[in-house]
Formats: structure tokens, C-alpha cells, sequence
């Protein structure tokens, strides 16, 4: 019954799927506006090198994020106590970053600027947000959006992450969740890397 038990765990995870989209979108976005996304393709590297560094890149200033927040602030401020291991819950959210950061390149690819970015990065994150079980449980919404809802994988990714957090789950409960998210993750950025390499054929 205490909210901040609750919200202070949930805003952690909406603030990864934010900041995944944010940062690698806008990374891409500012070298092609200034110019600099040429300099890179002279270099002996494909499109799917430059994608997969700015990935991991982002990826890791993001997890490095995370746990310090966790720790630090989660635990130590709030007081809030943690009842599953920190370092599953921090794989999990790797295996996660492979859907979020493709989603942000992938949206790159539809957009000019960083304003149009912006646009439709509010059109995306905001039901991935309402509607993934971070801001209320999913069992309070229709069924059919329930189902439609189990091909995100925020949503797989927020119910484990309550799993592992909440409940004390270890990865004999979680690994059904993580394989669906990585399987998802995984043809995603296949899919985002095919764009990226189609948008980058039509810079040359």
C-alpha cells in the first residue's frame, strides 16, 4: 500500500524504454543533420557495424544508469526494499535493449529531423507506456488489448522485471519471458537494420 514501492521501480523501467529510443534515434539523427554519418560511411564499416555501435553504445550508458539508480536512489532514498537479484533484473534489461534501441533507429528511418523525431517518438512511447502494465496493470484492460499487447516486448519486459523485483523470481520462473523478448528483440533489429541499410543506400 505504499505508492512509492511501486512507482519508483516502474518509473525506472519507463524511463529505459524512453531513453533506449531517445538516445540511439537522436544519435543518428544529429550525425546526418550535421554531416558526420558521411564521414562514417567512408570507413571500412557496413550500415549494420554503425547501427550495432551505436546500440551497444547508448546501451551501455543506459545500464551503467540503471543500476546506479537502483541502488542509489531506489534502494538507499526511498527506501525500497528489493526482493529478487539486481544482476537478472540487469540481464533482463540487456535482452531488452536490443528491442528498444532498434526501435529507435527504426524510427530514424522514417523521419528528416529531430522535431519530426520527437513527434513520433510521443506517438510510440505513450502506448508502450499506458498500455505495457508500468502505469497500471495490464489486467485491467480489455482482452483483446491484453492479446494485441503480448507482441510488445514492453510488456513482457515489465512483467518480468515485476517478477524478478516484487516477487523474488529467479530465472527458472523469468526464462520464458526473456527468450519471447530476445526472440522478438532480435527479429526486430533484423527488420530495423534492413531499413537503416536502405535509408543509408539512398545517402550515397
Amino acid at each position: 500500500m505504499q505508492s512509492e514501492w511501486f512507482t519508483s521501480t516502474m518509473e525506472i523501467i519507463n524511463a529505459i524504454t524512453m531513453l533506449s529510443i531517445i538516445l540511439s534515434g537522436a544519435a543518428l539523427i544529429r550525425e546526418r543533420e550535421h554531416g558526420t554519418i558521411e564521414h562514417l560511411l567512408v570507413m571500412p564499416v557496413d550500415p549494420y557495424e554503425i547501427m550495432l555501435a551505436k546500440v551497444w553504445a547508448n546501451g551501455l550508458v543506459i545500464l551503467i544508469a540503471c543500476m546506479l539508480s537502483m541502488i542509489f536512489v531506489v534502494e538507499l532514498v526511498l527506501g525500497v526494499p528489493i526482493a529478487g537479484s539486481k544482476l537478472l533484473f540487469m540481464g533482463g534489461v540487456v535482452i531488452y535493449l536490443f528491442f528498444a534501441t532498434a526501435l529507435g533507429i527504426f524510427l530514424t528511418t522514417m523521419t528528416r529531423s529531430m522535431p519530426q523525431f520527437g513527434l513520433l517518438f510521443i506517438l510510440v512511447v505513450l502506448p508502450l507506456r499506458l498500455l505495457s502494465g508500468a502505469a497500471r496493470h495490464s489486467e485491467s484492460m480489455p482482452e483483446t488489448l491484453q492479446n494485441i499487447m503480448q507482441f510488445s516486448p514492453a510488456t513482457h519486459f515489465v512483467k518480468y522485471a515485476q517478477a524478478i523485483l516484487f516477487r523474488g523470481a529467479g530465472i527458472d520462473v523469468v526464462w520464458p519471458e526473456f527468450l519471447l523478448v530476445f526472440a522478438i528483440g532480435v527479429g526486430f533489429f533484423a527488420f530495423s537494420a534492413l531499413r537503416f541499410r536502405k535509408s543509408i543506400a539512398q545517402m550515397r
